[in-house]
């Protein structure tokens, strides 16, 4: 009876929301409720802004719509996918190192390394997705367990883990707020630079995602670029950096002893097996780790349909609300439905990646028009985002602190 009546008061606002909406000519996003929870919308319904109103729901409300298993952690199922990653991985090691230079004759040799640094970084990316629920204590019940394998896991893929941790534990409690958002702040008008002019071309906007998805991270990481705005140098590797408190300094410094450990082992391999090995078996992989996390959490973030907000209008559950399920088709089950299940991360980042699907499905009857998916092939959605998303402003005559995707520069 609880959940009818809050299904028809969603039933109301959405009505009138949609009509507001079709009024003023917007363009927008999310399903209807009328919709069957699996459909899939097409790419001007994915367009269509999402409404960026105060919800008609309450988090308690969606947390009610959940069945109460998908927030039970287990252990073993959490260990269960990790060992399996890492199997995989080995598997596929051991492949590479056996049988490609044997049994492949040059050059076509380099096409089986380029084929296993693919697959390998896909593989490692479902890794990193087990050590990143570690950040948000989704693992297990455990928090010294949680803090052990993130440790392990992330420092193995070059990823400082506390540090990391705290600034995106940031990013969570503050999505979509233009004021305090760790990462992906958009840019104003304003602070667009002459070379995003240049840039705003075809050959421009392949060469900006190419040199984004290589570098991006590790430049987030070592000098925040693309990251929250600091009064002085900052940098994820720094103790004293504005990013962390002072009780965080000690856990700062055991993610960096960590990398530098992995680097000293990568410097003693790199003696042993030489700088091509090194590459071809672990960096080329890592890379593509990189590259796929960037671009997982740019799409994510990143959409047409989807507003900022000052703090004159954002809250939490608004800017969480403000996140894009996207397809990757069968990397979906390799990347742990990370892509396909992040609203329900961002509204409830304790829920196991294994129960994501479900509790997606659950709520979405209760988000209605709120809900954001987009089921865009993935290289028509880089390109798209790239040229539709620039810079943020409101629309004209809009006096609430709402802000909205402009591509004209």
């Amino acid at each position: 009876m609880y959940m009818r009546g809050v299904l028809r008061k969603y039933r109301a606002t959405s009505t009138k929301h949609t009509t507001k909406t079709k009024s003023e000519g917007t363009m927008g996003a999310g399903g209807r409720m009328s919709d069957p929870p699996t459909a899939k919308k097409t790419e001007t319904e994915a367009l269509r802004r999402a409404p960026h109103e105060k919800p008609p729901f309450t988090i308690g409300d969606l947390k009610k719509a959940i069945p109460a298993h998908c927030f039970e952690k287990s252990l073993i199922t959490s260990f269960r996918y990790l060992i399996q990653d890492l199997l995989m991985a080995y598997a596929l090691y051991f492949v590479a190192t056996n049988y490609i230079d044997q049994y492949l004759p040059h050059p076509i040799n380099y096409l089986g390394w380029a084929a296993y640094i693919a697959v390998q970084g896909c593989v490692l990316t479902g890794a990193w997705v087990v050590g990143h629920e570690c950040d948000h204590d989704a693992f297990s019940d455990y928090g010294w367990v949680n803090d052990l394998v993130g440790l392990i896991v992330h420092s193995s893929l070059m990823v400082p883990y506390f540090s990391w941790k705290i600034s995106h534990r940031r990013h969570h409690a503050n999505t979509q707020s233009l004021e305090n958002d760790e990462v992906y702040v958009p840019r104003f008008k304003s602070n667009i630079r002459n070379y995003y002019k240049i840039l705003n071309n075809p050959p421009g906007r392949v060469l900006v995602w190419v040199t984004t998805l290589l570098i991006g991270f590790p430049l987030y990481l070592m000098f925040n670029v693309s990251g929250h705005k600091y009064e002085r140098w900052t940098s994820h590797y720094d103790p004293h950096s504005p990013l962390y408190t002072e009780r965080e300094r000690k856990q700062i410094i055991v993610s960096d002893l960590a990398i530098l450990a992995v680097i000293y082992g990568l410097y003693n391999l790199v003696l042993a097996k030489g700088f091509v090995w090194v590459f071809c078996v672990y960096g080329g992989p890592l890379l593509v780790v990189n590259g796929w996390f960037t671009l997982i959490t740019i799409l994510n973030h990143t959409h047409p349909s989807v507003p900022y907000y000052d703090s004159t209008e954002w809250d939490w559950l608004r800017g969480a609300l403000c996140t894009v399920d996207r397809d990757y088709g069968i990397l979906n089950k390799v990347f742990h439905n990370v892509c396909n299940a992040h609203v329900c991360h961002h509204i409830f980042s304790m829920i196991p990646h294994y129960h994501g699907l479900e509790a997606t499905e659950a709520m979405k009857p209760v988000l209605g028009d709120y809900y954001q998916y987009d089921g865009t092939p993935i290289l028509k959605a880089m390109y798209r985002e790239m040229k539709e998303c620039i810079y943020v402003e409101k629309d004209e005559g809009e006096t609430k602190g709402v802000y909205w995707y402009r591509k004209d520069i």
